[in-house]
């Protein structure tokens, strides 16, 4: 055990508590809770966003990804980076204007039905326990390599920090937690793609040349098809990742931290500047990993790859820059599952608990315990699920929150904001055609059954061909807000003419 990893990673560990620390001081009522009263600016809460977004997935998963299959890696980076475009051009600014704590409140800000809430929570809830079981595998990846301990032992210890945040400091410990760890994280990446540049005389002509070499792939490594052979299944993917960010319930909570929809837009214009630069360096990273720890020793250390960034720090800068990217992966890992964790326990508390069992009128003492009760929960759920997906590439399980996302969502929130004729039925066909079209393809899909032993869930022939079923599911989800609309008589152009003037203007009767 490296004594200067494990310096690093207390420093981090007691940074992180030491803001939760102060956090929890100021955390007095939901608002608190929930969004930090609204009181983070456009480039505090730009941060938190880049913090929020960039995962082990991220880090992660993307950097193995290339490193593992060169181009059709980068898919991921071109797709998370592409998607914040529609985040800035269709959701920040009505987002902002309708909702209040949660993606439900935005709904429900034409709709007032209960069955809307509960389909809006329940796709909320599934959402998070994908992306938080990616989360908690890299983690566990992670700390398995650095100290030699069991996967399960790595699991838990990420579990139980993630949940002290949230139970004590609640959105105001994540956004500065988020904020500490995107900074962190974007030093990180500049050392090693300075780094990875240096060894190339700083000529990326060279380093694309040299990489063509290193792997028993040859020139294909550079070309699209070394993964993703089939089309249809690389555009579906493609689909769930750019769509996906617009309908993802930690980062739709994010918009609510602020005071209005221009701090707002100018929040996502300064994640966009971070996420995109980083993303940029994840082709450092991959083609490093390629180059300088190689394909057996990645694999070697995790069947995922997703150890392929940490190794990288070894190899280009020994043992001290080793210890300071794994704890800042770390880190990366605790901002990601707290914001996870706390979008999770919104939906139950607020959406479910507060407003659909308590009718609106609980108390903020009992939102507050029904929030932290729910954390709990999330938790425990989480930490379980992830203890049997050890062996799935991180950023994979991402792109299937994606999907749902953009399935589910995507379709509720664009037809709230746009469509005059959107009513209650379509709203609740929307949401539930996407999540469970997204659900059962996947669950009859080659990431689930695999002829191959070990490289899926389960051996046996998928009877869903598309990894990603995003290229169905989406439609899907569409459709059935189309279909469920159409067939009912319901309109109410009133209560939409008010929110279109709020989506556009903010304005709010006072």
């Amino acid at each position: 055990m490296d004594m200067t990893v494990v310096i690093l990673f207390l420093l981090i560990v007691i940074l992180t508590l030491v803001i939760t620390y102060f956090a929890a001081k100021r955390t007095q009522t939901t608002g608190d809770f929930y969004t930090a009263g609204g009181g983070l600016t456009g480039w505090q809460n730009g941060l938190a966003i880049a913090g929020d977004y960039l995962s082990a997935a991220s880090f992660l998963g993307i950097a193995g990804a290339i490193a593992l299959n060169g181009f059709d890696g980068f898919f991921y980076s071109i797709g998370f980076l592409i998607a914040y475009l529609v985040v800035l051009f269709l959701v920040a600014e009505p987002l902002r204007n309708l909702g209040k704590y949660t993606l439900a409140d935005m709904i429900n800000a034409r709709f007032d039905a209960k069955k809307v809430r509960g389909a809006a929570a329940l796709s909320t809830i599934t959402i998070v326990l994908f992306y938080m079981i990616a989360q908690l595998v890299g983690a566990g990846a992670l700390i398995q390599l650095l100290f030699g301990i069991d996967y399960w032992i790595a699991v838990l210890i990420v579990g139980v920090m993630m949940t002290i945040y949230v139970l004590f400091g609640g959105m105001i410990a994540t956004s500065w937690v988020q904020i500490t760890k995107a900074v962190l994280l974007m030093a990180g990446m500049v050392i090693i793609s300075f780094l990875v540049l240096l060894k190339y005389n700083f000529n990326i002509s060279t380093m694309f040349t040299e990489v063509k070499t290193v792997t028993s792939h040859g020139a294909d490594f550079l070309k699209p098809g070394l993964k993703y052979t089939e089309p249809l299944g690389t555009i579906s993917l493609m689909i769930a990742l750019v769509l996906g960010t617009a309908g993802l319930p930690h980062i739709l909570m994010r918009f609510f931290t602020v005071k209005d929809a221009r701090t707002a837009r100018s929040s996502v214009i300064t994640a966009t500047w971070t996420i995109g630069i980083f993303y940029i360096l994840t082709l450092f990273l991959g083609f490093g990993a390629a180059a300088f720890v190689g394909h057996s020793d990645i694999l070697a250390a995790n069947p995922g790859g997703n150890m392929a960034a940490p190794l990288l720090a070894k190899a280009i800068g020994g043992d001290i820059l080793f210890a300071f990217i794994s704890a800042v992966a770390f880190a990366t890992i605790l901002a990601v599952v707290a914001g996870l964790v706390l979008s999770g326990a919104s939906a139950f508390a607020h959406d479910l608990y507060g407003q659909i069992m308590k009718k609106g009128k609980a108390t903020d003492r009992q939102q507050m315990l029904a929030a932290r009760y729910a954390a709990l929960a999330v938790s425990i759920f989480s930490i379980i699920l992830a203890l049997f997906a050890q062996t799935l590439n991180v950023a994979f399980l991402v792109s299937l929150a994606f999907c749902i996302a953009a399935s589910a969502n995507l379709p509720i929130i664009l037809y709230t904001v746009y469509w005059k004729k959107f009513n209650t039925a379509g709203a609740i066909t929307a949401m539930l055609s996407g999540l469970l079209s997204a659900l059962i393809l996947v669950s009859i899909s080659p990431s689930v059954f695999s002829p191959v032993e070990g490289a899926a869930l389960f051996v046996g022939e998928p009877l869903f061909p598309l990894a990603n079923p995003a290229l169905v599911s989406v439609p899907l989800g569409f459709l059935g807000g189309y279909i469920g609309t159409i067939l009912s008589k319901e309109q109410d152009p009133v209560r939409y003419a008010e929110v279109k003037v709020k989506a556009n203007t903010g304005y709010r009767e006072s």
